[in-house]
């Protein structure tokens, strides 16, 4: 084996080092000048963020696993062409969005190339995908750009669960880049929240996730939204396997599904909404049109949106089938899975918030014990009250019905491999209690 130390690249190493036998201390960069920088690669707006910001403790731990020399984040944002966004041609409205993620991610590879060749580290997570799907089901993305824009001044949480801009409003895309370098001064968050409370978004979204109230049904919004992204693709590629002939496969899923999922494939995925991002008028650029005449913005903003005839994906039984039922019976609803199958009893007790369908438990008000055994062990309450779900770990309080399920058994029936009905009977799921509350709760997860 040949000896390193003679290699001429270590050498000039160590001949620079014994000229400078003194450590190079952390860089400090000048934060106008790293802003500036970042203009320069192409971004809109830029803040920067200490990786020891208390709001962001959530997010800390997640970073330093991956990178434990980060010292700061930059974040900057890009703007989205508002026409593009708004047409009710979905075509023009995903090819905004993956060209403005096209630009992001080369302002990031920019950006880190640049302060690469100063000696800093950088690391550039994508805009969106591509994820770390190995963690499907938990958290796939690298870095949360919201909360870390939200803590950089580059706007607030809006009703819809978007970064509003305060000039450039909801028509932003986000992206993170993580350096090893201290910054001489770092952004403040805005004191005051762009979104207007208009509630536009919650009129113009087609699956109704989005409460005038403030709740927020992810999980209805992403059965839709995301039809041929994440989970949509597992549901298409199954409805595939289930199929004993073409033509059964083709009453399941339409011609014009099946192109539109290799033009996914081939150009990359389209989104079926993001309605919510189209219609919010908050922003300084944005506000005036809104102003000037509301009736005339809701004419030709919102109302397109709306009147547009289209299919909503949505899971049997959910609260978003009968909110298109009852706000647009022009659109056709399609009941489809959406492919999150909860892998663990501890993922099944995390995603009830996720996955409860408030408007279907209105009248029931119940308390429930769950005790799993066999693969895992584990006790859970959980309270259904006033259209609202409280999960806890352990028991606590009276319950009025009581569930005990070998862990293995119960994820069988959560992923229709087999029936609850068969189950019990087989004394693997056990329900002490009015078996019709049983049912109810049944009916609070779609």
């Amino acid at each position: 084996m040949s000896n390193q130390n003679d290699h001429p690249t270590v050498k000039r190493y160590q001949e620079r080092k014994a000229a400078n036998p003194v450590q190079a201390p952390i860089p400090r960069l000048n934060a106008s000048d790293l802003r500036e920088m970042c203009l320069a690669c192409g971004a809109d707006d830029v803040g920067i963020v200490e990786i020891d910001r208390p709001s962001l403790a959530k997010e800390k731990e997640d970073i330093l696993a991956l990178f434990p020399w980060t010292k700061t984040l930059v974040s900057f944002v890009k703007r989205i062409n508002r026409e593009n966004l708004r047409s009710p041609a979905r075509s023009i409205a995903s090819l905004e969005l993956q060209q403005t993620e096209e630009r992001l991610n080369h302002t990031a590879q920019a950006l880190a190339s640049a302060l690469e060749r100063k000696g800093i580290r950088a690391v550039t997570p994508a805009v969106g995908f591509p994820m770390e799907t190995d963690r499907w089901l938990g958290k796939m993305h690298v870095v949360s750009h919201k909360p870390v824009a939200v803590a950089a001044g580059l706007g607030m949480m809006g009703l819809h669960r978007n970064v509003i801009h305060p000039v450039f409003g909801s028509f932003v895309l986000l992206n993170t880049v993580l350096i090893d370098a201290e910054v001489d001064e770092y952004s403040s968050p805005l004191n005051y929240n762009p979104c207007l409370d208009c509630k536009l978004c919650a009129a113009a979204c087609p699956t109704g996730a989005i409460g005038r109230d403030g709740v927020f049904n992810a999980v209805n919004c992403l059965t839709h939204t995301y039809r041929e992204l994440i989970g949509g693709f597992t549901d298409w590629v199954e409805n595939i396997a289930d199929s004993k002939s073409a033509v059964e496969y083709r009453g399941r899923v339409s011609d014009a599904e099946t192109v539109s999922q290799w033009q996914s494939l081939a150009c990359r995925p389209c989104y079926k909404s993001v309605y919510c991002m189209a219609v919010c008028p908050a922003g300084d650029e944005v506000i005036p049109q809104y102003l000037a005449d509301k009736k005339q913005f809701i004419e030709e903003v919102v109302k397109p949106l709306q009147q547009k005839t289209e299919t909503v994906y949505v899971l049997p039984g959910s609260d978003d089938e009968s909110h298109v039922l009852r706000t647009f019976p022009h659109k056709q609803v399609k009941q489809v899975g959406n492919g999150i199958r909860v892998p663990s009893v501890t993922a099944f007790l995390e995603s009830m918030p996720r996955a409860f369908q408030r408007h279907s438990s209105a009248g029931l008000a119940a308390t429930y014990h769950f005790s799993f055994s066999g693969i895992e062990q584990s006790e859970a309450t959980v309270i259904i009250k006033d259209k609202t779900i409280s999960v806890q770990r352990g028991h606590a309080g009276i319950p009025d019905v009581r569930v005990n399920a070998d862990a293995k058994t119960w994820l069988r029936v959560l992923h229709k491999e087999t029936s609850i009905i068969k189950e019990i009977i087989f004394r693997r799921i056990r329900v002490k209690g009015p078996i019709q509350l049983f049912k109810d709760f049944g009916k609070c997860f779609a």
